[in-house]
């Protein structure tokens, strides 16, 4: 029971590493937790649902790289972010900011959302309408329309 916890503890510390490589690693651990904090943060290019911590793309590592460069440096981490924000756009954040050019990325869905719930309300009042109106009865014959049939009638069983 022991050696079973024990692989899943260490199962668990291999997936909470991600995808850095020890040759990224800083030696100073704050600047290293900056590094991976920032990172968490930046989204991989590449995979586009992953951020480049966790990415093992080879333009992650190349943008973890850069990012612990930057630090090393002297950068703040706004200023490390924002010296790759503008080289790669506001997609390259995992949280882009709320603006004119990122409008549809944030209204979008909602948009989406909303279009679908008015089409299904009008498919089913449509629906609603048509069935009352297959469900209301004809209007009665008139005296010509009776004495036509009649006739019809009539003819018929000769």
């Amino acid at each position: 029971m022991k050696a079973l916890f024990l692989g899943l503890v260490l199962c668990l510390a291999a997936v909470s590493a991600g995808a850095v490589n020890p040759d990224e690693m800083l030696d100073d651990p704050a600047l290293e937790a900056r590094a991976r904090e920032i990172s968490k943060g930046l989204r991989c290019l590449v995979c586009q649902n992953q951020s480049i911590d966790d990415s093992d793309a080879g333009l992650a590592r190349d943008l973890r790289v850069l990012v612990r460069e930057r630090l090393v440096a002297g950068d703040s981490d706004g200023q490390v972010i924002d010296y790759v924000v503008s080289r790669y756009g506001d997609f390259v954040l995992m949280r882009p900011p709320f603006k004119a050019t990122t409008y549809v990325l944030w209204l979008g869905p909602a948009l989406i959302g909303g279009l679908g719930v008015l089409a299904v309300m009008a498919f089913y009042r449509r629906r609603r309408a048509a069935g009352a109106r297959r469900g209301t009865a004809p209007p009665p014959l008139t005296e010509d329309e009776k004495r036509r049939l009649e006739t019809l009638l009539d003819d018929r069983s000769r």
